[in-house]
């Protein structure tokens, strides 16, 4: 992994983190995942006591919303990619007396040559995407899936706070979701609002710790 540059979004526990690749005329190679170059960046500290113990891969159809969805017990931190199309990813802080607690980001993360990304979503944040042509995408977990302890925040909930977002991809998402060809599931559609998911007793597992 060449790690080539580490910043942090609105959302400051949020990163991303890009790498390059090495290209010939052959083709490329690169390393998308060192553990030891990840925790040896003084921005990326965190990662000294994570361990990735799940690898999840997903193919998703233009038009396709995913999530919002979180977990706890365990908690679940994703290293996500855009291996190829394009995703827009969406990310919500829901940890209980955060300063951001309620506030969304979006994060544009179409296929790229020769500088790839990942995107660092920590415990806490539901974490969903939104794919405007054919993509695959691959996530590094810090946590293995557990559907008795998962929940999720619909992305249409009409109490996300989206002050932080770049208008112009603020304004292609609400489009996406309000358009007629939106794929998404009712599992997904009929999810929490922020203020319901407040209001659940589960909601004291996510409590916010400043760093």
């Amino acid at each position: 992994m060449w790690l080539k540059e580490v910043k942090s979004l609105a959302i400051p526990e949020i990163k991303v983190i890009k790498f390059e690749r090495y290209q010939d005329q052959r083709g490329y190679f690169t390393e998308p995942f060192r553990k030891s170059q990840i925790i040896n960046h003084p921005s990326l500290q965190e990662f000294k006591n994570k361990e990735i113990v799940q690898i999840s891969e997903s193919f998703s159809k233009p038009g396709t919303l995913r999530g919002l969805h979180f977990q706890w017990n365990p908690y679940m931190g994703k290293l996500v990619r855009t291996i190829q199309g394009r995703m827009i990813d969406i990310i919500v802080d829901l940890r209980k007396r955060s300063p951001t607690y309620g506030k969304g980001i979006l994060y544009d993360m179409p296929e790229q040559k020769e500088i790839d990304e990942w995107i660092w979503v920590p415990e806490g944040f539901a974490h969903g995407n939104m794919f405007t042509e054919e993509t695959k995408i691959e996530y590094l977990c810090t946590g293995e899936y557990n559907g008795a302890c998962e929940a999720g925040i619909s992305p249409l909930a009409g109490d996300i706070d989206w002050s932080l977002n770049n208008k112009k991809l603020l304004k292609e998402l609400k489009e996406h979701m309000q358009s007629d060809n939106v794929i998404i599931t009712d599992k997904d559609k009929n999810a929490m609002t922020v203020k319901e998911w407040l209001e659940d007793p589960r909601s004291k597992e996510m409590t916010y710790q400043e760093q």
